[in-house]
């Protein structure tokens, strides 16, 4: 019985990937959660975001879109502030903006989830050559929904972050052919299968 090599990392990771990773997402809050881990990631380790979960949820609110969007300056300082925090405003900054973009996104398609959930027709995606390790670190769809939500005002959502967060919230399913959690997640939900897309390696 197989797993994805990067989950034995540490029991952090395990966790995650066993329970989370790959798992589709149609609860807003859960999606805005997994999209800010990825922006705030950018440039550092996905362990370390693990490492740090609760201090973000605790300086965000549970990540509660509504509330962080009316965030202002001394919400940004409160957050670089505190200990364990990461030291960036500008990411502080593109977590408020991004919960702004995402209300009316959500006022637009009713929840972002249904936007997201649009581009794969509400199917798990199955990309030819994945499941045995030829996994990029972008596609053609990635980059598409990219440039999109940057239109729409979202900051730090290039086409590897998005593909990152396409693989989290089960939009697309990269778990490893002999993963049990792959057989899991396409055994519970539709699932679409699709040849590689314009990949980046």
């Amino acid at each position: 019985m197989g797993y994805c090599a990067w989950a034995e990392q540490n029991e952090r990771n395990r966790l995650y990937h066993d329970t989370e990773w790959g798992v589709p997402v149609h609860d807003d809050r859960r999606m805005f959660e997994h999209l800010s881990l990825e922006c705030l990631q950018c440039g550092l380790s996905w362990d370390l975001m693990l490492k740090k979960r609760e201090i973000f949820r605790r300086c965000f609110d549970g990540f509660d879109f509504d509330r962080i969007a009316a965030y202002d300056a001394a919400d940004v300082e409160r957050i670089l502030r505190t200990e364990g925090m990461l030291r960036s405003a500008r990411k502080m900054e593109a977590v408020i903006q991004n919960a702004r973009c995402y209300q009316k996104v959500r006022e637009e398609f009713g929840t972002f989830c249904d936007y997201i959930w649009s581009y794969s027709g509400g199917k798990t995606i199955l990309y030819d050559g994945h499941d045995t390790g030829s996994v990029p670190v972008s596609n053609a769809l990635s980059e598409r929904i990219g440039k999109d939500l940057k239109k729409r005002g979202f900051r730090y959502v290039g086409a590897i972050t998005i593909y990152s967060h396409l693989q989290a919230c089960g939009i697309i399913n990269d778990h490893d052919r002999d993963c049990p959690c792959r057989k899991r997640i396409n055994g519970a939900w539709p699932t679409v299968r699709k040849r590689r897309d314009h990949e980046v390696r």
